[in-house]
């Protein structure tokens, strides 16, 4: 058999979770997913998890795998989700990768440079600077030595702002030139698949979604986990719907407010997945309406395979 992966991506709100489990259910196989937030528990309204029934219908990895406060990296997915997908294959499955995380993605279809050593006294220098003049000044200390690394990342991505710093100071070379460098040697036929939206329609979806968020108690969700003692500040949290919340909670905004700004910052994540995507080598883009079935989609998908 071919070692083939589908892999579904696209901006939050498009149907990707829908499309990959009526892909997988005609393939008789499973979904990896590639969302860097549904791998925590408790986090699930704000995450737009696949519900029970979804879970039980379609084995899912990568699903509800941590505690909110436990670390995660993108080449443990990369390394973990490869594992799975050599799995499936040897039962003669073909995966389908689920999720709108490009990180995750671009590390699991061309992999993710990871070879220069950690040095934990610079590291621990820059911990220092980042909680004595926030997330912005490592920003900025990294646009200085390596803008166009910069360019790809926002302040709040501390951990990879960090990470490039201490490429930079070990080696004194950009990060991206190590990455541009870097071939990893597997024998997968990856086919990507981006779900294509009109703008006005996918924002229309996602002022839905988050209104659904908040009737299914995503208030009431974050109140749960913060009543376990969970950190405000953890990763994890840092995250639309949860973020603004948390604002509300500590009476720094207004309820109104907070849903105001799940729905903005969220529109702004889509527009940021989309660029991301855009750039993705060997992608094919599927048109999607709101009278597109997820069958119909994967009928097309199978095809083209």
């Amino acid at each position: 058999m071919e070692r083939k992966v589908i892999v579904i991506a696209g901006p939050t709100c498009s149907g990707k979770t829908s499309l990959g489990i009526s892909l997988a259910e005609k393939l008789n196989s499973e979904i990896i997913s590639a969302d860097s937030r549904q791998i925590f528990k408790h986090l699930n309204i704000g995450t737009a998890k696949p519900s029970t029934d979804e879970l039980q219908k379609i084995k899912h990895h990568f699903i509800d795998l941590l505690n909110p406060d436990e670390n995660y990296n993108v080449s443990m997915y990369e390394s973990e989700a490869l594992n799975i997908i050599n799995q499936l294959h040897a039962q003669n499955k073909i995966p389908v990768v689920v999720g709108g995380s490009g990180l995750y993605i671009k590390a699991l279809t061309e992999g993710i440079f990871n070879s220069v050593d950690v040095d934990r006294e610079y590291r621990e220098q820059l911990l220092t600077l980042r909680e004595k003049f926030g997330n912005n000044y490592l920003f900025d200390e990294l646009k200085k030595v390596d803008p166009q690394s910069a360019g790809t990342m926002l302040p709040q991505n501390w951990k990879r702002v960090m990470r490039a710093l201490e490429v930079f100071h070990l080696t004194g070379v950009q990060i991206q030139k190590f990455q541009a460098n870097y071939k990893r040697g597997t024998n997968l036929d990856f086919r990507l698949f981006g779900l294509m939206w009109n703008r006005e329609t996918l924002y229309k979806n996602i002022e839905k979604r988050v209104d659904d968020m908040i009737s299914f108690g995503l208030v009431d969700e974050v109140k749960k986990i913060l009543s376990l003692e969970y950190s405000k500040n953890i990763n994890s949290l840092n995250t639309v719907g949860y973020k603004e919340i948390i604002s509300f909670l500590k009476k720094e905004i207004t309820f109104d407010r907070a849903v105001e700004l799940i729905k903005r910052n969220t529109r702004r994540y889509a527009k940021r997945q989309m660029t991301w995507f855009r750039k993705t080598k060997n992608i094919e883009w599927l048109q999607c309406n709101d009278k597109t079935p997820p069958q119909q989609l994967a009928e097309i998908i199978l095809k083209n395979i």
